[in-house]
């Protein structure tokens, strides 16, 4: 897949970069694979906005995918690459031996036509299959990693991203993360081989306010325009400078610790922020 530019016959076009679609199967979703996706607008069962800056966008149809690979030692073939409007990984389509397809999550060098399978040993080291992380070689890279055994694969699962296994000790299996972090992970856990593709998606330019609309963001304003009653920067005549940085609820922010140990605290190595 590669980056195209195109001609500035607008503003909105004049920095627009967009992803060519070479490697999409030209076909519409599984329809036993998809359904209906209910808009949250960033609300919560309570109907209070929990996730700002969310609302609109074009309206999407949910693909059902296979986290878990649960369906073991049954080939499949890959039969389209499709896009998925809800994530930024290509997704591709198994059919399997039995007649069953499910979706999984496409891989780079993952073409139609491929063989995957997933299985707990002698499972081949290609990509696409899904075997536990301690039948997989050392250094190997993988994606779709699961955090507990059984429940489906939780970590690695964007575009372009990848974990590399780095070491096995007993019942663990240390991973070195896309973020930098270096995890303890139970080898039983399973996980899919190859680095997802997608590459260039991190070098998309949205070029105009209006695309991000359209992937139902919105605009965030900020708190040195708000009043006083809103955010801890509002007020004041004219234009301010604001105070010490700080969240709409005054906590600190840009820096400030806030988030509480959890049990599983224990099993990082190493934090994505240490040097």
């Amino acid at each position: 897949m590669a980056i195209k530019t195109y001609r500035p016959t607008s503003a909105g076009m004049r920095f627009r970069t967009g992803l060519t679609f070479d490697e999409i199967t030209p076909k519409r979703p599984e329809k036993g694979l998809s359904e209906a996706l209910r808009r949250s607008g960033g609300r919560s069962n309570t109907g209070r906005v929990t996730a700002h800056h969310r609302g609109g966008g074009h309206k999407r149809l949910y693909r059902l995918i296979d986290f878990k690979r649960n369906k073991k030692n049954i080939p499949a073939k890959v039969e389209a690459i499709e896009y998925d409007p809800n994530r930024t990984a290509r997704i591709a389509l198994l059919c399997y031996a039995d007649g069953e397809r499910r979706y999984i999550l496409a891989p780079e060098k993952l073409q139609v036509g491929a063989s995957v399978i997933a299985g707990d040993d002698n499972i081949d080291i290609q990509p696409g299959n899904s075997l536990p992380l301690k039948f997989i070689p050392v250094g190997t890279v993988v994606h779709n990693v699961e955090l507990k055994i059984g429940k489906g694969g939780q970590l690695v699962r964007s575009a372009g991203s990848g974990a590399q296994l780095m070491a096995k000790e007993g019942s663990y299996a240390l991973l070195k993360l896309p973020s930098g972090e270096l995890r303890n992970v139970l080898a039983e856990c399973r996980a899919s081989i190859g680095q997802l593709g997608n590459l260039d998606q991190e070098n998309v330019s949205m070029g105009k306010a209006g695309r991000m609309r359209w992937l139902g963001f919105r605009g965030a304003t900020r708190g040195i325009a708000k009043n006083p009653v809103d955010h801890p920067h509002g007020g004041g005549e004219g234009r301010s400078k604001g105070n010490h940085p700080m969240t709409p609820w005054g906590k600190p922010t840009k820096g400030y610790k806030t988030r509480k140990n959890h049990q599983s605290d224990k099993y990082i190595v190493k934090g994505r922020k240490a040097k």
